[in-house]
């Protein structure tokens, strides 16, 4: 009978240890759906507040049908156009092209890598643009994500201010991207005198002010395989119109 009571003993302790298991993976399964919702629903977006739409693509987006995307709202569009000191996005050319053709604003973007001279990374840059025009100009992507890790922060807000100034000094006020993490990391009250484009996912972007608000990783744009960004400009019609005066960038006549 002892011996039973022990079987017994042994197969309650189990069943308990297996709900608790099972527990355990549905409350990590929750956590992990919340997540999934909260990095794929995008928050609300005034779009009478916020009335001018674009997106932004690398080569991984693949081909894209501009006209189509333009038919669907877009107005303009930053692409892709260098990384590091050496990387040039294979589709930034066609890419460039094929958006003006559709009519859309252009800007061309940088993903800066932290572990990589700063003016070295805005001549690789410069030498890609060449001597296209941009309606938007060009932005440098700052992210923790992507980058390697054991960095300190003075040596990356120091190289993030070199390529900054280095495009300045060739008459290039560079727009910033980043998020609200890596803004008050990198950014804050360091580019008082450049436009800030900022990912978030709640629906007020950032206190600070801002120009564009990626606000979707998991966007529908036609014309475009798969998900993409999805953004707004942070004004008016009006607004956007004096922006593209004073921002357009006519042909980088100084190749280095």
């Amino acid at each position: 009978m002892k011996i039973l009571a022990d079987i017994n003993t042994r197969k309650s302790d189990i069943m308990i240890f297996l709900c608790f298991l099972l527990a355990a993976a549905l409350l990590a399964w929750a956590a992990y759906a919340a997540w999934i919702n909260f990095r794929t629903t995008p928050p609300y977006v005034d779009r009478e507040r916020y009335p001018v739409a674009g997106f932004d693509i690398s080569s991984h987006n693949g081909d894209i049908n501009f006209k189509a995307a333009a038919k669907d709202g877009m107005e303009f569009v930053w692409i892709k156009a260098t990384e590091g000191v050496t990387f040039r996005d294979k589709n930034f050319s066609k890419n460039y092209e094929k958006a003006g053709k559709a009519g859309l604003k252009r800007g061309a973007y940088h993903f800066f890598r932290f572990d990589r001279d700063g003016v070295e990374q805005a001549i690789n840059l410069l030498e890609t643009i060449g001597e296209r025009d941009l309606e938007l100009g060009v932005a440098i992507d700052i992210e923790t994500s992507g980058n390697p890790e054991g960095i300190s922060t003075d040596s990356i807000k120091e190289r993030i201010a070199s390529m900054a100034e280095y495009l300045n000094l060739r008459g290039i006020a560079p727009t910033l991207y980043c998020n609200k993490t890596d803004y008050y990391d990198y950014m804050a009250d360091s580019f008082p005198g450049n436009s800030l484009w900022i990912c978030a996912f709640t629906q007020d972007p950032i206190a600070a002010p801002w120009t564009f608000w990626q606000y979707h990783h998991s966007g529908s744009v036609k014309g475009v395989k798969g998900k993409v960004d999805l953004n707004v400009y942070g004004g008016s019609r009006e607004e956007w119109a004096d922006f593209i005066s004073k921002q357009q960038y006519k042909g980088n006549k100084y190749v280095n």
